[in-house]
């Protein structure tokens, strides 16, 4: 499997913080070298691990903004 590289270009925010201290953000993410997008996952405290997310564009991340 390759190598996955990404770099947090914008902390948004915390939705919410487990006890054991992975935190569910929302980030802006280059994903290996692509241009930034939406990101919304469980990170570990580091942000060396992290949980399955979901990815979105802007134009997405209006499109659940307006149906939320």
């Amino acid at each position: 499997m390759a190598e996955l590289k990404y770099e947090i270009v914008e902390h948004i925010g915390v939705l919410s913080e487990s006890n054991k201290g992975w935190r569910k953000e929302l980030n802006l993410v280059s994903w290996n070298g692509r241009d930034p997008k939406y990101d919304l996952r469980d990170w570990a405290p580091d942000h060396e691990k992290m949980g399955k997310g979901v990815t979105l564009s802007k134009e997405e991340l209006t499109q659940l903004k307006l149906l939320l």
